[in-house]
């Protein structure tokens, strides 16, 4: 028992198959000089130095991280490796203009079987299987809405469709959007694998070593200083516990559940292909996955943002939510009714104040996150474009529009607390006003700017 089990149902099956038993890796031993120097363990911070070191074998990389390698969001999402961007396309559009967006939405989409190709190289098994995302409606006012998804879709070179209802839907489906570019995987065992291929190329991994600040040049933490030529930080919602970046993020809760594995006849029922992702047109989010063992693995929102952005342990795990999402996942299979849950779990996201990710790099420091829940994939096109940025490599993704991009600081207490909170009660009655009403939401229009609508 190393103390992280519980942690997430993909940490956790890591353990039990034997693959990997969370062991920390040794911390920092004093100051030390490096090349670069990596604050966060992430899939962020990883897939940075794997890039750097696939443009420049011979760079000495330190990352630098508070728990162990994919202890946050890296190792606890949804697995879902998608072309999804927290920012729109048509929001990105109407801000950088229609070239900006065409090549944003062309770089998601290539970044999801990146993901693939270069998991494989470095020799890792993270149940990669690209099987697309099916998004069930289930009202004639979700049913338009996928149907105006699906347009707008297109006119970004997305190749989304829509289709009737058929037998093996969810319960009460209308119509069903689907796009191929989703990928499912077991982002413990990508984030983790992809730890283990680093530190067999050199790179030093140095747990239980949290840093408390950085600069130009060098990297602070409890267990001595890297001094470094190049610094990037890549600490998503944990980046609210840190001065430096406390109003930079929002760090909001998204909680999981995962069933005993489900016999083929229950799986006959629900209709889902291994590789399938899906999810539906409600406003708050849900969204699950078949696993490599056939479970079904499904989470959404719905915790609340606690006063001063603070995280714990004890917030991971919230009783009404998790009562919530098995309601939620029957209500949407029936077959699963009896299926126990045997694994609840959660975590932190990061949010920016406008909801959109950001990559920066100043000369010196380098910046990315901001994903709010997209992370899986957005982190591999991060650790590419960061890798370039550092190497002073101009590109085709150095140019993208999400690089330079500064969010403007979250609101301080209370108005942050307030306003967080609202936006959640905002989707809950928004999807309660769309069941009596037939219409789009009123609430959900008038909350957008707080909720990432734009």
């Amino acid at each position: 028992m190393t103390g992280y089990r519980g942690v997430s149902f993909w940490l956790d099956q890591l353990v039990v198959t034997g693959r990997d038993d969370l062991t920390p890796r040794p911390p920092l031993d004093g100051d030390r000089t490096a090349d670069v120097c990596i604050v966060g363990g992430g899939l962020t911070g990883l897939w940075t130095a794997w890039y750097l070191l696939q443009g420049d074998p011979g760079l000495q990389i330190v990352v630098v991280e508070r728990e162990i390698a994919g202890f946050g969001a890296s190792g606890r999402n949804g697995g879902w490796c998608s072309a999804l961007f927290p920012r729109s396309a048509a929001s990105i559009a109407e801000h950088d203009g229609l070239r900006a967006a065409l090549a944003m939405r062309r770089a998601m989409r290539e970044t999801v079987d990146e993901v693939g190709r270069a998991a494989a190289e470095a020799g890792i098994d993270c149940d990669y299987v690209k099987g697309g995302t099916v998004l069930y409606a289930r009202s004639a006012v979700q049913d338009r809405a996928a149907r105006d998804e699906v347009v707008s879709a297109g006119a970004f070179g997305d190749d989304m469709v829509h289709r009737p209802a058929a037998d093996g839907d969810a319960a009460g489906t209308v119509g069903v959007a689907w796009t191929p570019d989703c990928a499912r995987v077991q982002p413990a065992a990508l984030v983790r694998g992809l730890a283990a291929a680093l530190e067999a190329r050199g790179v030093v991994i140095a747990e239980h070593t949290p840093a408390t600040s950085w600069a130009a040049g060098r990297v602070v933490t409890a267990r001595g200083t890297v001094s470094a030529g190049a610094v990037v930080v890549a600490v998503e919602g944990y980046g609210a516990q840190l001065p430096q970046t406390r109003r930079r993020i929002m760090p909001l809760y998204s909680l999981m559940i995962a069933t005993a594995p489900l016999p083929a006849a229950v799986w006959d029922r629900i209709g889902l292909e291994h590789g399938q992702t899906f999810s539906d047109y409600r406003h708050l989010l849900v969204y699950g996955q078949r696993t490599a063992d056939d479970r079904l693995a499904f989470g959404g929102r719905g915790a609340r943002y606690h006063w001063g952005s603070a995280i714990r342990p004890g917030y991971d795990r919230v009783p009404r939510v998790f009562s919530h999402l098995r309601s939620a996942l029957v209500d949407l299979f029936p077959a699963v009714a009896d299926a126990p849950v045997t694994h609840t779990w959660g975590g932190p996201l990061g949010v920016p104040r406008d909801w959109c990710a950001s990559v920066t790099w100043d000369g010196a420091v380098g910046t990315a996150g901001g994903y709010v829940g997209d992370g899986l994939s957005t982190t591999n096109l991060a650790g590419r474009t960061l890798a370039d940025l550092v190497r002073g490599v101009r590109s085709d993704l150095t140019a993208l529009p999400w690089v330079g991009h500064h969010s403007p600081d979250w609101e301080r207490e209370p108005l942050r607390f307030l306003g967080a909170n609202a936006g959640l009660v905002a989707t809950d009655l928004a999807d309660r006003e769309e069941a009596l009403t037939g219409r789009a939401s009123i609430a959900a229009r008038l909350m957008a700017p707080l909720t990432g609508g734009h």
